[in-house]
């Protein structure tokens, strides 16, 4: 049997035996998820591969990964929202996975990426959505919302809480933590690129996957990438199989456009001075594992405790629960959970 065959018979064992999992527990009647449905769109320019399960005529509800991640981080939340009634859309944004992936970093502003989104929901005729969104993918649901309230209905944030425009260039947020910082090592176009390729993909990966210190940045002369240690032994909630499927697709996309994303900072804050200050009034719901460096570093935890970032989302709950920074693969049947019972709030009205 071919690997790829071999992977889409674990998908295929994976979603039945989830769904059923989901369904036993459920609190409304379930309906029958079907498989994962893929389909590209022709938008914006791009091309946006898109993986969705769930009834067509579902609530629809938006899943927007980070780095380096790909639809397929949402499979546990698919096939928990589905079953439900949900229509779960998880598209691999820009430069990522079956998506489009221009090497221009030029190509990688915020309005690239919201633009995106925008025209893919006017594509399939939706104009109003929740949203769930992890790492990066938050960056791109704040914007989103910024950008067009009017689309958005809540917001549910893992990992990454939402930080108002820094009143200082990123140049100089980013110079203060030295040239071993991985934000700054990003910023050269192929100075990562050549870092990573001295691994195989999927060793770059278990390094990023495996990260459990809070401040990433490397010796001086060395590569974050080199810095970085993966696992010795599987991770517990990736399996090699899961591993093997995020590593062919990065193997064909490359990390470019990931990368992309980090080399346009100086440029979105410049872009984002009109939203100085804005605040994220839709509710909202804020997912974070204890021991996540995103909560550890950079002042997070101090900041979501002292009442600052509540003053940015005034119509916000913070869950803070036991895990790491990839939490809804990590603690995917606690996040599931978490995620439903806020929807149900506003699907029940």
């Amino acid at each position: 049997m071919a690997l790829r065959e071999f992977i889409q018979d674990i998908w295929n064992i994976y979603f039945q035996t989830e769904e059923a999992r989901v369904a036993s527990g459920a609190k409304q009647p379930t309906r029958d998820a079907g498989e994962v449905r893929h389909w590209n769109a022709d938008v914006n320019g791009v091309s946006i591969h898109v993986a969705e399960l769930g009834p067509a005529d579902g609530t629809a509800v938006l899943l927007l990964h980070g780095f380096p991640e790909l639809w397929f981080s949402w499979r546990h939340q698919m096939a928990a929202l589905a079953p439900r009634g949900f229509r779960a859309l998880a598209p691999d944004l820009r430069g990522y996975g079956d998506s489009s992936a221009p090497d221009d970093p030029a190509a990688y502003s915020i309005f690239h990426i919201v633009g995106d989104v925008v025209a893919l929901l006017d594509h399939i005729q939706l104009t109003k959505v929740f949203v769930v969104e992890h790492d990066w993918g938050a960056q791109v649901a704040r914007h989103l919302y910024l950008f067009r309230p009017d689309w958005v209905r809540t917001v549910v944030a893992l990992g990454v809480p939402y930080f108002p425009r820094n009143p200082r260039p990123m140049t100089e947020v980013f110079a203060a933590f030295g040239d071993g910082f991985y934000i700054t090592q990003f910023q050269e176009p192929g100075r990562a690129e050549r870092a990573f390729a001295r691994y195989d993909v999927a060793t770059v990966l278990k390094k990023f996957y495996s990260i459990q210190i809070d401040n990433l940045t490397a010796p001086p002369g060395m590569e974050i990438i080199d810095f970085l240690e993966a696992s010795p032994s599987p991770l517990p909630w990736i399996t090699e199989e899961e591993l093997i499927q995020y590593a062919e697709k990065f193997q064909k996309s490359g990390f470019t456009g990931p990368l992309n994303y980090y080399r346009m900072a100086e440029t979105n804050w410049r872009l984002l001075a009109p939203w100085n200050g804005a605040k994220i009034t839709v509710p909202a719901k804020f997912i974070a594992g204890d021991k996540d460096i995103g909560v550890q570093s950079f002042g997070t935890q101090q900041y979501i405790n002292s009442g600052g970032f509540k003053s940015n989302v005034p119509d916000l709950e913070v869950a803070i629960i036991d895990g790491h920074h990839f939490l809804q693969q990590e603690q995917a049947e606690r996040v599931s959970s978490e995620i439903l019972s806020y929807l149900d709030k506003f699907t029940s009205e």
